[in-house]
């Protein structure tokens, strides 16, 4: 029989995501040699760690703070951004907002984000695109 698997892998450095790969890989062959089972790893594709200009990344975790009611810092959330947002950012300042999905699943079917996280989002985007236009 033949099983296909597919791995998207992300890293906030290059070292650390070449370190995860190669150490998956490295145990997909060993237990592949012990089960006597023919394995083939191709990197279908590839794209280099992003890393977001970090002061429209602080403008947004400012902007953001001064509309939220939990008296908390913004988080900010390492991203792995390729196809999105990190294409953007080789011709314009560019960061992400995230919407909380409490599975941590992405990019997949089983992602999910409740309306109340959603609407907070949505609320989210416009202040930060009214306090960048205002300022």
């Amino acid at each position: 029989s033949l099983v296909r698997g597919w791995l998207d892998s992300r890293a906030a450095d290059q070292a650390t995501l070449d370190a995860v790969v190669t150490g998956i890989e490295r145990a997909a062959r060993e237990y592949a040699e012990r089960a006597g089972i023919d394995l083939d790893v191709v990197r279908e594709s590839f794209t280099p760690v992003v890393e977001f200009e970090h002061a429209l990344r602080d403008e947004l975790a400012r902007i953001l703070e001064g509309t939220g009611d939990t008296g908390r810092p913004v988080p900010v959330l390492g991203t792995g951004a390729g196809h999105d947002a990190g294409i953007l950012s080789a011709s314009v300042p560019t960061a992400m907002l995230f919407v909380r999905n409490p599975t941590g699943i992405s990019h997949s079917p089983a992602e999910h984000a409740a309306e109340d996280d959603c609407t907070a989002g949505v609320r989210a985007l416009a202040d930060v695109l009214e306090g960048l236009a205002c300022s």
